[in-house]
């Protein structure tokens, strides 16, 4: 991994932290970007024509694969580096969880557009919000693990944020999927239920994934505060 120090010792400035994100955060943007993306599904003047569809998912596409290419560097770079930041489990258990996260966002984009979705029910607009609150959530609280024994009161409040978050995502899942339910079975619209089925799904994991990663940063404060 180029930049790292000679003997493969860590150090504050090299790639590895930058990577991991302890420094710069940089799968966070990408998590924020694509959240945004899915989040902008649901305006109604980017839904009017379907317009807004191609160019929003190809955006969660190309982030998606950013981040892809980011953890597979963080992976390598934890394999050929003797001292880290804190323990190389920990490190690739981050990494894979924020990976996993816009994994998750791209299966949601590749749903929308394969059934050709361009309106969304309120309990699916109000999901979109909590993933992008998670996304800003994940995107605060990643620099301040270069910092754990002094802000890991601050890390906790916000990881203790996003299992709230989980917890009020998971709530709206169930309501909107019994209205859905009601709204389409009942009257003879199974195709719409399915849909509107696998929409909520995808949206309800991709909130469960951003609480494995504050489970994650949670863990490490824990074992290094």
């Amino acid at each position: 991994m180029q930049g790292l120090r000679e003997g493969g010792r860590f150090q504050q400035g090299d790639p590895l932290w930058q990577l991991v994100g302890v420094a710069g955060g940089q799968v966070a943007p990408a998590h924020q970007e694509a959240a945004h993306r899915l989040q902008a599904r649901r305006a109604p003047h980017r839904l009017e024509g379907g317009a807004a569809v191609e160019p929003n998912f190809t955006v969660v596409m190309d982030r998606e694969q950013d981040a892809d290419n980011i953890t597979r560097e963080v992976l390598i770079a934890v394999r050929r580096t003797f001292i880290t930041p804190f323990d190389r489990s920990n490190i690739r258990d981050l990494i894979t969880s924020m990976d996993n996260s816009i994994d998750q966002m791209q299966k949601t984009a590749k749903t929308v557009k394969l059934f050709d979705v361009t309106s969304f029910e309120p309990h699916m607009r109000d999901m979109a919000d909590i993933i992008v609150k998670c996304a800003r959530l994940v995107q605060e609280g990643i620099p301040l693990l270069r910092s754990i024994s002094a802000e890991h009161s601050r890390i906790a409040a916000l990881t203790e944020q996003i299992s709230a978050l989980e917890g009020k995502a998971d709530e709206m899942h169930d309501s909107g999927l019994a209205e859905l339910y009601r709204a389409n079975v009942s009257g003879g619209n199974g195709l719409k239920f399915f849909v509107g089925n696998e929409i909520y799904d995808h949206l309800e994991k991709v909130v469960d994934r951003f609480d494995d990663v504050a489970n994650v940063m949670h863990g490490i404060v824990i074992e290094h505060a």
